[in-house]
């Protein structure tokens, strides 16, 4: 009985240490905070802000309640050894067992130690040169992602799209809602090339397209990034439409360009100017915070300009012809299940890079 029982302590300890480093006590005020929040009938006046808490709340009780589940668990299984059943021996082993596991499960938790790792994400994906090959394989990453996500258990919400003219995409903007989203994603961040036999020549001639991928961390709230009012310069324009009765006829698209940096965001997709704005701010406040990580800036002061990802920080090779390989640029791995790959199985990539030693 004594081994298992102190296997079992020391599990506790471990996971005991593992909720110190997840804040998972702040984590449980917040969702108190958001449940209180939520009680109050007065926020559905306001059902856009309403629903953004409430998808806040089921995202931070995922990460939440399996942690404290295990630690009862855990706790009730040394009380009950402390008690000191022989006859339950071969019982208690195997729930120590299934304990361990589950742990071993979650500890990957403990990979999201960024400043924003516990944020869901912003994706924004654009086509590089190469015409149709290009919008297509764009479109190509678009439908990985939201696989991606699908078997994650996150939630995807379109903010932005700009279809190909014959096939794929030449943009497009997704929120990404979820345990980690950021912290899981933010490996994505780059320039993704393909190499396959194009299908829109007639020659069926190799063809190497690229795609930029960049990966914010949402920042709702203005107070996690502060952006003085003077640093914005805010255009209205007429949002594009595809003709006949549904197009747009008032101004209500909105470009917001951060002078400091020269980051411009221009979102059209909402029907009011209000809108617009509010969701072009949000990304903008993303993609500041996100260059203030890869400057290791104090503030947004302290940012100098350029994008967040450029055209020359190519991350990922996909292989279709001669052979199938996807091969990371950066931590070396590599899968021959292209396939696998494109219908969203990307963990293998994502907990590569987090364990890589220059990311820790």
């Amino acid at each position: 009985m004594q081994p298992l029982l102190k296997r079992l302590k020391d599990l506790s300890e471990q996971i005991n240490a593992a909720l110190e480093r997840l804040h998972i006590d702040d984590k449980e005020r917040q969702v108190e905070d958001l449940e209180a929040q939520l009680a109050q009938p007065d926020i559905w006046h306001n059902p856009q802000f309403a629903q953004a808490q409430s998808k806040q709340l089921a995202v931070v009780k995922s990460l939440v309640d399996p942690w404290m589940t295990l630690q009862a668990q855990t706790n009730d299984m040394v009380e009950l050894m402390d008690l000191g059943d022989d006859e339950l021996l071969g019982e208690f082993e195997g729930q120590i067992i299934a304990l361990e596991n589950e742990f071993q499960r979650l500890r990957k938790d403990l990979l999201f130690d960024g400043e924003y790792d516990d944020h869901n994400a912003i994706i924004r994906l654009s086509a590089g040169a190469g015409g149709t090959d290009a919008q297509d394989w764009t479109g190509m990453l678009e439908r990985m992602y939201l696989r991606w996500g699908e078997r994650s258990g996150m939630s995807s919400s379109l903010v932005e799209r700009s279809q190909g003219e014959e096939a794929g995409i030449k943009s497009a903007v997704y929120e990404i809602s979820g345990p980690f989203a950021y912290g899981k994603l933010r490996s994505e961040n780059g320039v993704h090339r393909l190499v396959r036999l194009s299908p829109f020549n007639s020659d069926n001639l190799r063809q190497t397209s690229f795609a930029l991928v960049e990966i914010l961390p949402q920042i709702d709230t203005p107070e996690e990034v502060q952006i003085d009012d003077k640093d914005l310069k805010i255009d209205v324009y007429r949002a594009g439409g595809h003709g006949g009765q549904s197009v747009n006829t008032t101004d209500s698209a909105v470009r917001i360009t951060h002078i400091p940096t020269g980051i411009m965001v221009a979102i059209q997709n909402e029907r009011s100017q209000l809108q617009n704005k509010e969701t072009a701010m949000k990304i903008l406040r993303s993609k500041l915070a996100h260059m203030q990580l890869e400057q290791h800036a104090a503030s947004v002061a302290e940012l100098q300009a350029g994008e967040s990802a450029n055209w020359g920080s190519q991350i990922r090779n996909y292989v279709l012809h001669p052979y199938t390989l996807v091969k990371d640029t950066r931590t070396k791995y590599e899968t021959n299940n292209a396939q696998s790959v494109l219908d969203g199985d990307l963990d293998g990539f994502m907990e590569a890079y987090l364990e890589a030693p220059e990311q820790r």
